[in-house]
């Protein structure tokens, strides 16, 4: 075998693992078989995934974001308009998602589970943070949270949406995506255009400041 990092087994196994985890489940006869596909010591796996299921699942997502930015480079996003260049990227982690849906099924299944929602919610956080980054946005004010956690809502339906859509290349998903990502786009709109009307309202508290900090 290879003298691979634990980090590099990881990234090598976690698609066979979601292949095998379809009839199998997300647990050691899918590690195990996927393992053995490529050559690796199955108790080197194992240390690979301490966690069992979640970080194996934390794994299969990782190689979705990294399919995800293969598939669309930012040069390619930047020629595109904000809700295009979010579509296309939440696309693309469809078509890679595509052949294993019911991988997909178990491993939310998983992942919901008590034990498992604060690991779910950091996964999720992952994924809609880097789309809105290669998107390009910059915010670190209260926009940086409000843009992720409600692409978080629309991806999340987005997803349960997948699981079930029977329709040709995920079409009837797509459109919905389409759909709720024009929401998206027309909440930032109107919220832009509310923030800038308060920029030139009168303040108390910048009336105050003033008081305090006489402009020189």
């Amino acid at each position: 075998m290879t003298d691979w990092t634990l980090d590099e087994i990881r990234e090598r196994l976690a698609p066979e693992i979601a292949a095998n985890a379809a009839f199998d489940g997300w647990g050691d006869a899918a590690r195990d078989m996927a393992a053995e596909a490529q050559g690796i010591d199955p108790d080197v796996a194992r240390l690979a995934f301490p966690q069992g299921a979640a970080d194996m699942i934390d794994a299969w997502f990782e190689t979705i974001d990294a399919a995800m930015a293969a598939q669309v480079p930012v040069d390619r996003l930047d020629a595109m308009k904000v809700r295009d260049r979010i579509a296309t990227q939440i696309g693309a982690r469809l078509d890679t998602m595509l052949p294993n849906r019911e991988a997909l099924r178990r491993a939310l299944a998983i992942l919901a589970m008590p034990q498992n929602v604060a690991h779910a919610a950091r996964l999720g956080w992952r994924t809609v943070d880097r789309i809105w980054r290669r998107a390009g946005d910059t915010a670190t004010d209260y926009n940086h949270y409000t843009k992720r956690t409600i692409l978080l809502g629309v991806y999340g339906a987005t997803v349960t949406v997948f699981l079930d859509d029977d329709s040709e290349n995920a079409a009837d998903t797509r459109a919905f995506l389409d759909r709720r990502i024009g929401g998206i786009m027309r909440f930032e709109k109107a919220k832009a255009g509310i923030l800038k009307r308060a920029a030139h309202r009168p303040s108390l508290s910048r009336f105050v400041g003033r008081l305090r900090y006489p402009v020189a």
